[in-house]
This record gives C-alpha cells, structure tokens and sequence, in this order.
C-alpha cells in the first residue's frame, strides 16, 4: 500500500499556487498588491502574482493563462486605471470563464475605486472604454469586457475605500 502510495504522489505534480492575482502594475503592483501576496505567503497560501514587465500584446501568454486555470481562487483588484490594460481586461475574461466552468472562486478587491464605477463603468472606466472603443476595431471585445467588468462587480468583495476607523468612533 505505501508503494502504490509514493507512486501515486510522484505521478501528480504539486500544485504551483492556490491563488491568482489580476492587477494594474501602475496602481497597485508596489503598493496594494504587493502587501497582500506578502500577507497570504506569510500564512502560506501561494500566490502567482506577475510582477514582470513582460511585452503586453494581445493575447494573453500560455503561462498565465495555465496560472490562472490551475489557481482555485482569483482575486481582482480593481482600480482607478485597471480597465485602461486591454491586458487586464483580457485576464479578467479568463478569470470569469475559470469560475463559470471550473467553479473557481472569484473575489474583487476595490482599490480607490467605487465598486459602482466598475459596474457601471463611470469615470475612469468610461474614459478607458471611450479610448478602447475608438482606437481597437473589435467592437464585440470591447463589449465582452463591460458585460465581464459588470459580471465580476457583482461578485461579493472588499471595497477598500470604506472608512473602518469611523466604525470605532
């Protein structure tokens, strides 16, 4: 029995991370993001987070696309320029697909940014889309991504903007 065991174990490989984070560089990559994938390593909870500056084209690129389908949870954070990446938005399309079909956990943070200016896209979201929408010839992406910034808003998450000290008070 234990040889069949250690056969077994040495069969599959183990598991990379448990966690997927999407995220805006510029926003929050050295601030924000960072802390967080510092405090779920610390409690030992793997995190793929990109930090690399790779070259932004497209598609996103085999290795994350596999990071997020094999991470059992996803966390988005969403802030004030999160839905200028067309990156981004193409990461967060993958994330809601993974939770759809392999019912993976899906949480949105919300950086500095309404959770009703995700889902509504207003303010920097509208300004994101307005450039998308004349600068990027897919007018059917362009809708994939708003149907999935209003799909993934109304996932329950944190809104960081909430004042916890005034609930003390």
């Amino acid at each position: 029995m234990a040889g069949s065991s250690s056969s077994s174990t040495s069969n599959t490989t183990p598991q990379k991370h448990e966690v997927f984070v999407s995220f805006r560089t510029e926003d929050t990559g050295k601030t924000f993001t960072s802390h967080l994938s510092g405090a779920l390593e610390r409690v030992d909870i793997k995190t793929y987070v990109d930090n690399n500056n790779l070259e932004r084209g497209e598609e996103i690129p085999t290795t994350l696309v596999r990071a997020i389908e094999e991470a059992k949870l996803s966390i988005i954070v969403f802030s004030k320029n999160y839905a200028a990446s067309k990156w981004c938005l193409d990461e967060l399309l993958k994330i809601l697909e993974c939770g759809r079909a392999k019912r993976q956990i899906i949480v949105p943070v919300f950086y500095d940014i309404d959770p009703s200016d995700v889902r509504s896209q207003r303010g920097t979201y509208a300004e994101a889309f307005a450039k998308h929408e004349r600068n990027f010839n897919e007018k059917k992406k362009v809708l994939e991504w708003k149907n999935g910034l209003v799909e993934a808003a109304n996932y329950a998450g944190w809104d960081c903007k909430v004042n916890r000290y005034a609930l003390f008070q």
